[in-house]
């Protein structure tokens, strides 16, 4: 029933940043962003928890990139800084219900956005 919208991708030269953006009907404990290269699995990137209490990157984008979520708690946005050409992939918004868990699993989320292309070109 939680319905997740994505906006936000684009092309940027390697080294620069774009923004992603992902608004739910409902707020949700968890609120993260996946990657999925074609041909390969979808990836943990980053996920906070409710109240912006828990947070959590993958080792390939700590430091990087930056995850937050608004007042309400329903939009969670991901500020990406010095783009790769690897972080080339479909970023997919996703949420989970449940408290207990932790943030990188994939199985703890049950909603997902619709995907949004990012590409950073060399």
């Amino acid at each position: 029933q939680v319905q997740l919208v994505e906006s936000g991708g684009g092309l940027v030269q390697a080294g620069g940043s774009l923004s992603l953006s992902c608004t739910a009907s409902e707020r949700t404990y968890r609120m993260g962003w996946f990657r999925q290269v074609s041909g390969k699995e979808r990836e943990f990137v980053a996920a906070m928890s409710r109240g912006g209490y828990r947070t959590k990157y993958s080792d390939s984008v700590n430091g990087r990139f930056t995850i937050s979520r608004d007042n309400a708690d329903t939009t969670v946005t991901l500020q990406m800084n010095s783009l790769k050409p690897e972080d080339t992939a479909v970023y997919y918004c996703a949420a989970g219900p449940t408290v207990v868990g932790g943030l990188d699993r994939e199985e703890l989320y049950a909603y997902w956005g619709q995907g949004t292309q990012v590409t950073a070109s060399s």
